[in-house]
């Protein structure tokens, strides 16, 4: 059984920063892509940001240059340093960890962003 655990949304204000992190464990495959989400207008969820084992990050278009993903896989630990975060960022936060045969959510970390 796998299970992720966030922790690390707030509240902050526009211009702030916070470092979401999301704990896995359980039966993980090594070579898994690390993932963050949000809910998005017309979609279930929207991708933020993701990071292979082994590759380069990938970032949605309207958070690059200001949220970072990073992962920990000693810990099997992702993380997300959102930087000048803005009122639009608001939203609840998901991680997700997937391999060809898994795939798995965490609960999700509110982030609020007043203006």
């Amino acid at each position: 059984q796998v299970q992720l655990v966030e922790s690390g949304g707030g509240l902050v204000q526009a211009g702030g920063s916070l470092r979401p992190s999301c704990a896995a464990s359980g039966n993980i495959f090594r070579v898994n892509l690390k993932s963050w989400y949000r809910p998005a207008p017309g979609k279930q969820r929207e991708l933020v940001a993701n990071i292979p084992y082994s590759g380069s990050a990938n970032y949605a278009d309207s958070v690059k240059g200001r949220f970072t993903i990073s992962r920990d896989d000693a810990t099997n630990t992702v993380y997300l340093q959102m930087n000048s975060l803005k009122p639009e960022d608001t939203a609840v936060y998901y991680c997700n960890v997937h391999w060809a045969w898994g795939d798995y959510w965490g609960q999700g970390t509110q982030v609020t962003v007043s203006s």
